[in-house]
C-alpha cells in the first residue's frame, strides 16, 4: 500500500480500562493500533473514579504510537475523533481538575459511569416524575449524570461551585484537542437529558430537582452549544494537542460519541437500513440499541433519544452494567483457569499471593483462605478449598463479587451466575482428585 498519497483518520476508542487508538483509510481498513491502560479508583460507596489528566496522557501515547506503527505522516492525516465511556469530568478555573470525592486528591476528577454513589439522589429524582423522565424509560439511572451532580452539589458543595465546566469524557476530550466547548448531541441526550428533538434543555426539571444553579446561569457549564457527532469543532487541533497528539496543527476534529454508540453506528450501518439493524456492543457492560423513524416509549428501556446515534432517528437502548465484568469473573473462577496459567508460565500459579506450586501447596489451603476464609480463585489449591466448605464457598462467592448497587437485574444475573459456578467448581472437585502436576522448568 502506498501511504504516501493517501488519506488517512484516526479514532479514539476510551473504555472502562484503556485508551486506543486506530488509525484507518477512507474504505475503513485499520492500518495499526495502539492502547494504554487507564486506572481506576475505588473507595467504600460505591465510588469508582479516574483522573482525566491520565486519559489524555493514554490517548496521547496511544496515537502516537498508532501512527508511528502504520507508518504514516501526520501530514496525511484528514482528521481524528473520539469516543468514550459516558464518565462525569469536573474541572475547576483554567482547566484544572478538582477532587469529586473524599480522596481529596485533585487528580481524581472523574466520575466513572459505573460509579453508584448517586442511588438516593436518583430515587429522589424519580419519586418526582417530572415529564422529562419519559425520554430515559420513565426512571433516571444513578449512572446518569444529572443525579451526579445533584450529589456533588449535596455532598461536594464547595467543588459543586468551583467547577468552571462538567463534562461527558468524549466532550472533555474534544474540548481538550481543540478548546471547543460544544457537546455532543449524543452524549448530553443520552446521559444528561437534553431534548434533542427540541433543541432544549428542560428548565423546569432542573429546578425542580434541585440543580436550577445551572439553568439560572444559562446552562453554561453543561453546555450551551450542542452539536451533531462529527461535526468539525473549532479550527481543529490546538498547537499544544498537536504536539501533544503527535499530529499537524489544525487537524479537524470531529464531534464524538459515547463508547457503545461508536459501536452501534458500526454495527446497525453495515448493512441495509440503520432501523432494521439491532446493535449489540459488548465492554465491561452490555448494550442492546434499535433505531426506529418514530419515537417509541418503553418503560424501563432507555429513550427514545433523538439523533443521538444515527441522524434524526431515535434511538432505544437497555443493557446490563456488568455483563462483560461478569463473564470475565466467571472465566477466571473456572477450575481449569489455574491450569491454563501453570502451563504458561510454568513456575508459578497466576496469584501473586498463592505457595508455588508443589505438593505441600496442593496439600495445604491457600493462605488467602486460612486469614480472610476467602477462597483465592486464582490459586491452584482451589478445589481442596471447595471441598472443605461447599455451602460456606458458594455463599461468599456469590455475596463478595456480586456488586453492590447495580441495576436489580445485573445483581440478580452476577449473583445467580457465580453461585452456579461456584457450585459446579465443587462438584467438579469431588469427581476429579488426580493432583497438579508441576511443570519442568527449562
Amino acid at each position: 500500500m502506498n501511504t504516501e498519497t493517501m488519506t488517512f483518520v484516526v479514532g479514539v476508542d476510551v473504555g472502562t480500562g484503556s485508551a486506543r487508538a486506530g488509525v484507518f483509510d477512507l474504505d475503513g481498513r485499520m492500518l495499526a493500533t495502539a492502547k494504554h491502560d487507564i486506572t481506576l479508583f475505588r473507595e467504600k460507596g460505591s465510588i469508582v473514579e479516574q483522573s482525566s489528566t491520565e486519559i489524555w496522557r493514554a490517548v496521547c501515547r496511544a496515537v502516537k504510537e498508532a501512527v508511528a506503527h502504520a507508518d504514516v505522516s501526520p501530514a496525511r492525516i484528514a482528521g481524528i475523533s473520539f469516543d468514550a465511556t459516558c464518565s462525569l469530568v469536573v474541572l475547576g478555573a483554567n482547566g484544572a481538575p478538582l477532587a469529586v470525592g473524599p480522596s481529596e486528591q485533585a487528580e481524581r476528577d472523574i466520575v466513572v459511569w459505573m460509579d453508584h454513589r448517586a442511588v438516593e439522589q436518583a430515587e429522589r429524582i424519580n419519586a418526582a416524575g417530572h415529564d422529562v423522565l419519559k425520554y430515559v424509560g420513565g426512571k433516571i439511572s444513578p449512572e446518569m449524570e444529572t443525579p451526579k451532580l445533584l450529589w456533588l452539589r449535596e455532598n461536594r458543595p464547595a467543588i459543586f461551585d468551583a467547577a468552571w465546566q462538567f463534562f461527558d469524557l468524549t466532550d472533555f476530550l474534544t474540548w481538550r484537542a481543540t478548546g471547543d466547548l460544544s457537546r455532543s448531541t449524543c452524549t448530553v441526550t443520552c446521559k444528561w437529558t437534553y431534548l434533542a428533538h427540541e433543541k432544549r434543555w428542560d428548565e423546569s426539571y432542573f429546578r425542580s430537582i434541585g440543580l436550577g444553579v445551572l439553568a439560572d446561569e444559562g446552562f453554561a457549564r453543561i453546555g450551551q452549544t450542542v452539536v451533531e457527532p462529527g461535526t468539525a469543532l473549532g479550527r481543529g487541533l490546538t498547537a499544544n494537542a498537536a504536539a501533544e497528539l503527535g499530529l499537524r496543527e489544525g487537524t479537524p476534529v470531529g464531534a464524538g460519541v459515547i463508547d457503545a454508540h461508536a459501536g452501534g453506528i458500526g454495527t446497525v450501518g453495515a448493512e441495509g437500513e440503520p432501523d432494521a439493524n439491532l446493535a449489540y456492543v459488548f465492554g465491561t457492560s452490555s448494550c442492546t440499541m434499535t433505531t426506529t423513524r418514530e419515537p417509541v416509549f418503553v418503560p424501563g428501556v432507555w429513550g427514545p433519544y433523538f439523533s443521538a446515534m444515527v441522524p434524526n432517528a431515535w434511538l432505544n437502548e437497555g443493557g446490563q452494567s456488568f455483563a462483560g465484568a461478569a463473564i470475565e469473573r466467571l472465566l477466571a473462577m473456572h477450575p481449569a483457569r489455574p491450569m491454563r496459567n501453570v502451563a504458561r508460565t510454568r513456575r508459578i500459579s497466576r496469584c501473586p499471593r498463592c505457595w508455588p506450586i508443589s505438593p505441600r501447596a496442593r496439600r495445604t489451603v491457600c493462605p488467602t483462605w486460612r486469614s480472610s476464609r476467602t477462597a483465592c480463585i486464582s490459586c491452584p489449591s482451589f478445589s481442596a478449598i471447595a471441598r472443605r466448605s461447599p455451602i460456606r464457598t458458594r455463599a461468599r462467592l456469590s455475596r463478595d463479587w456480586a456488586w453492590k448497587r447495580t441495576s436489580t437485574v445485573s445483581s440478580r444475573f452476577i449473583s445467580r451466575a457465580f453461585a452456579a459456578s461456584a457450585t459446579a467448581c465443587v462438584r467438579s472437585s469431588k469427581r476429579r482428585r488426580a493432583p497438579v502436576r508441576r511443570s519442568r522448568t527449562s
